[in-house]
């Protein structure tokens, strides 16, 4: 695999993301030249994880550097970089690297009419900003996209992913935005579903509820991810009409905020494993009518 040059990497900006994967570079032996950031925690991180390295504007941060690392959020990614074309702080040559899942290279295009080289490079792994996430770093996946056709540009992403111990990924650029969508939807919505879980265990008076849970969605996990629908478990996949019903009844009256995403996520959990064959015929119909939402006369209609 073609290895990089030392390079000299400018980070805009040091933030949750930026900070981690600046010092990951830096710990694979390039060098953080600087940063930009304007927030207190920004400046923290930089000085816990770019240690020495000047704080300056970020067109600044570009004219020095070899690989400028985008850490941007979505939605800020254009602009800065027609900021950057705009302001000249880009030059042949240069590679530029945002860590945004959601964007191909596209985003880059104007970087790349500049002659600069561009990549995407998203870790798969959530970030706190602390010296932890260097670790995690370094056991997780990056969704690596290139120009179509530039073996030696795919190369270049792979090696920097390599040098920071991740596992690269190819992710073409017309798959980001679904690829995107999983991982937010398992990622996020995965917290989300915890927190919920444990705030219903608090409502029942259970103290500590996140110890208490946590060896069985450890295994949760685990399952899925070696066995698939198979691994479905609980009242849904059995077929207990009965429990469904008193914990629909229950979270109305004591998690209403909470209900609708039961509802759903039972019928989802209900189609997966009617599809895996773990259900009769006879159960998931009466399954499907009860989850059915009264609320929706469509979806009454298409269960009748």
């Amino acid at each position: 695999m073609m290895r990089p040059a030392r390079l000299a990497v400018g980070v805009v900006s040091a933030g949750r993301v930026g900070s981690v994967v600046g010092a990951a570079l830096s710990r694979a032996g390039h060098t953080v030249v600087a940063a930009s950031g304007l927030s207190n925690a920004s400046v923290r991180r930089a000085e816990q994880l770019l240690p020495d390295v000047p704080l300056l504007p970020p067109d600044e941060v570009a004219r020095r550097a070899d690989l400028v690392l985008l850490a941007l959020p979505d939605d800020a990614l254009a602009g800065m970089v027609h900021g950057f074309v705009a302001t000249g702080s880009l030059r042949p040559g240069q590679i530029v690297v945002h860590t945004s899942g959601a964007h191909g290279i596209d985003v880059l295009a104007p970087a790349a009419e500049a002659g600069a080289l561009p990549l995407a490079l998203h870790p798969v792994m959530t970030f706190t900003g602390r010296a932890e996430d260097l670790d995690r770093l370094a056991t997780c996946s990056i969704g690596v996209t290139a120009t179509e056709g530039d073996e030696a540009a795919w190369n270049v992403g792979e090696a920097l992913t390599v040098e920071m111990g991740a596992e690269p990924v190819r992710v073409p650029d017309e798959a980001r935005a679904l690829y995107h969508a999983a991982l937010a939807h398992g990622a996020n919505h995965l917290m989300t579903l915890v927190a919920d879980c444990a705030e219903l265990l608090r409502e029942a008076g259970i103290a500590q509820p996140e110890r208490l849970v946590a060896p069985l969605l450890s295994a949760a996990l685990d399952n899925v991810l070696r066995h698939g629908d198979r691994a479905l478990t609980g009242p849904v996949a059995r077929g207990d009409l009965g429990t469904v019903r008193k914990h629909l009844a229950v979270l109305a009256e004591r998690g209403p905020d909470i209900a609708p995403s039961y509802r759903a996520l039972a019928k989802r959990t209900l189609a997966r494993g009617d599809a895996a064959g773990l259900l009769d015929a006879s159960a998931a119909a009466e399954l499907t009518e009860l989850l059915s939402d009264p609320a929706d006369p469509a979806e009454g209609q298409q269960n009748q």
